[in-house]
């Protein structure tokens, strides 16, 4: 983990570094233009203002976290590719945009902190770097003249502003991979795959807005700034809106199956445990995003088959179970599935979870070892043998029941967070 949380402290320190450079260089020397500054400085402040997240979503459930101030984003990525208003040239730096868009995305921040829900760090960090990169690729050969001279202001102007933004999103993407890989030890190339993906949703609006913000206040000045922004204000309300949607579908799946719990079938807790390691493990093998999330469904839902039993299984502990046995559980609780309207995928997973693995899709070997490992070693099992007696039973079953690459990444997993069970509840 060195080469990463190295990473993480370059990509820190270079945000640092800039912004205290930019922001001393401004003050010292001035703002250029400082009715334009302003302008785009309400701008961002705007955006950061009405900075978004929906309370009780997991992180990576929603595409819409990855940039929870869309606005502000656009209107900083306008103002580092700025060149012209109202057909006049400008003349502000590349240090002046890094400065006027961290003076304005701190002064929106200090509500969110007040209220105990400040910006993410890295989030701080990437569009420092991501703006910054905008800039110095466009200002320098804009306001040497050089940028007129090789493109002029026709079709070709915007063509380049559009590259010029596609490299920006991908200089972003790269960046949030890197220090997620740094956070978490997941596979790197999931993860950019992940946030190249999350640019073809609210990522593309926000660079086709900045791209436009920047033709439209070239053209017809600042006025253009109020009627660019509500194409993006209508995209970030339906993304409010579908986040909204997917979190309180989240949460009947996760009441859904806590039924088993409350009617006294599995320990409290286990199912949630279930499903957060299965992610943590599906992360280590590559998943995508779109199959974590059935993962994550069918996890929680594993054990649902157990409420059409007469008698409880003691413990709730399914492992112990001879495979015909499990094989019928896991049935009965695909066909309880099916009736609960989430997708088909789920039920899939929940009714394949005791078959031998070679049988098995990725997902159910997943859920299956991860589900063992509960039962085996917490509260499940009843804490026979703790969690390096539940690997070492995992390892001996990787014949026939569990797929060795599988109980390794969860054996990796476990190390980076401890081998002790999460509490339940």
């Amino acid at each position: 983990m060195r080469g990463p949380v190295f990473a993480l402290v370059l990509v820190y320190g270079a945000a640092v570094v800039l912004t205290v450079y930019a922001l001393g260089d401004t003050l010292w020397y001035g703002i250029t233009e400082p009715g334009i500054a302003l302008a785009f400085g309400a701008l961002i402040l705007l955006g950061e203002l009405s900075r978004w997240g929906v309370p009780g979503a997991a992180p990576s459930a929603l595409p819409a976290e990855r940039e929870p101030a869309p606005l502000g984003a656009a209107g900083a990525l306008a103002y580092a590719l700025l060149g012209q208003i109202a057909g006049q040239p400008t003349t502000h730096g590349a240090l002046q945009v890094v400065a006027v868009v961290v003076a304005a995305a701190l002064a929106g921040a200090v509500p969110h902190i007040a209220a105990g829900h400040g910006p993410a760090l890295d989030h701080v960090a990437r569009r420092v770097l991501t703006v910054a990169f905008a800039a110095v690729c466009f200002q320098p050969l804009y306001n040497s003249g050089l940028w007129g001279k090789w493109v002029g202001h026709g079709p070709y102007h915007a063509l380049l502003l559009l590259l010029l933004l596609v490299l920006t999103a991908l200089c972003d993407a790269v960046l949030a991979a890197t220090m997620a890989r740094a956070r978490t030890g997941y596979p790197y190339g999931p993860l950019l795959r992940d946030e190249l993906r999350a640019l073809l949703g609210i990522g593309s609006a926000v660079c086709a807005t900045g791209a436009v913000m920047a033709l439209g206040v070239a053209v017809a000045g600042l006025w253009a700034l109020p009627v660019f922004c509500v194409p993006l204000l209508l995209t970030q309300l339906s993304f409010r809106r579908y986040a909204a949607v997917r979190t309180t579908y989240r949460q009947t799946i996760t009441s859904l199956a806590r039924a088993t719990e409350i009617a006294g079938y599995t320990p409290h807790g286990h199912a949630r445990r279930v499903a957060l390691l299965s992610r943590a493990v599906g992360r280590e093998l590559g998943l995508s995003e779109p199959d974590l999330t059935v993962l994550e469904y069918a996890a929680l839902m594993h054990d649902i088959g157990q409420l059409s039993l007469l008698d409880p299984v003691p413990a709730g502990a399914t492992a112990s179970l001879p495979p015909a046995e499990q094989r019928r559980i896991a049935l009965l609780g695909g066909a309880v599935v099916r009736q609960t309207g989430v997708p088909a995928e789920v039920a899939v997973v929940v009714e394949r979870q005791a078959d031998p693995y070679r049988e098995q899709p990725l997902s159910a070997r997943i859920v299956r070892a991860v589900n063992a490992y509960d039962d085996l070693s917490g509260e499940s099992g009843g804490g026979l043998g703790g969690p390096l007696s539940a690997l070492e039973q995992l390892r001996l079953g990787t014949g026939r029941d569990y797929q060795p690459e599988v109980v390794e990444s969860l054996a990796r997993v476990l190390s980076r967070g401890g081998l002790t069970p999460s509490p339940p509840g």
